[in-house]
């Protein structure tokens, strides 16, 4: 991590355990959100980040809600059945602390980049609270519910890197969501990959190509 970067505002209680990076040059003003998968913290996608957009600022964020003691972004009943109650209510928690953490750090625009139950919550932000995010890269994401209105997305651009023989977000759950994602007006890729949940350096490689290309 550049040694120039530094954790600004330890003090700032925005209701989640949160690190901020902000980037030594910001041309483009935008910030990548930053979810980890089950058991992960607000670190644990830092190098990412840095990776797939060097001059954005970085926002890591912890998930609230424990499992067999390891963080994750919402409930779930077992894998793949998710209580979808609590997957609003988290999405919306989620998107309160965006907003408030966009004063508090000059954040611009936002993209959130998500792995496995990070990527869930996120797709279920973007269907639920349109408008917090101008776009999304989701790794290894499944659709964890539909809303009672679908939004109009209005072209935001989505990016799905998926894993061929992912036994937990499997190809068929990858074409619901894009579905689901295409049908709410969004801009959607989707990216496969020769492997499993793991994510590899093609899913960034790929994932970084894209962030290149999208104009918001």
């Amino acid at each position: 991590m550049n040694t120039t970067e530094s954790k600004i505002d330890t003090k700032a209680d925005l209701g989640f355990n949160h690190r901020f990076l902000a980037a030594p040059d910001n041309p483009d003003g935008m910030t990548l959100l930053l979810l980890h998968g089950t058991g992960g913290n607000e670190n644990d996608m830092l190098e990412i980040g840095r990776t797939l957009m060097p001059n954005a600022h970085l926002l890591g964020v912890r998930g609230k809600v424990l499992e067999s003691g390891m963080p994750r972004f919402f409930r779930r009943f077992a894998e793949g059945v998710f209580d979808e109650e609590d997957v609003r209510f988290r999405s919306g928690e989620l998107a309160d602390f965006v907003q408030k953490a966009s004063e508090t750090y000059s954040l611009g625009k936002i993209i959130t980049v998500g792995y496995s139950n990070g990527a869930n919550i996120a797709g279920a932000m973007l269907l639920l609270n349109p408008g917090v995010l101008s776009g999304a890269v989701l790794l290894r994401a499944m659709p964890t519910i539909k809303p009672d209105v679908i939004p109009d997305l209005d072209g935001v651009p989505v990016f799905l890197g998926q894993g061929r023989h992912d036994p937990i977000a499997p190809p068929e759950l990858t074409d619901r969501l894009s579905a689901l994602l295409t049908e709410a007006n969004a801009a959607v890729t989707v990216a496969y990959q020769d492997t499993g949940h793991n994510l590899t350096q093609n899913d960034l490689t790929a994932a970084q190509e894209w962030l290149r290309l999208i104009k918001l």
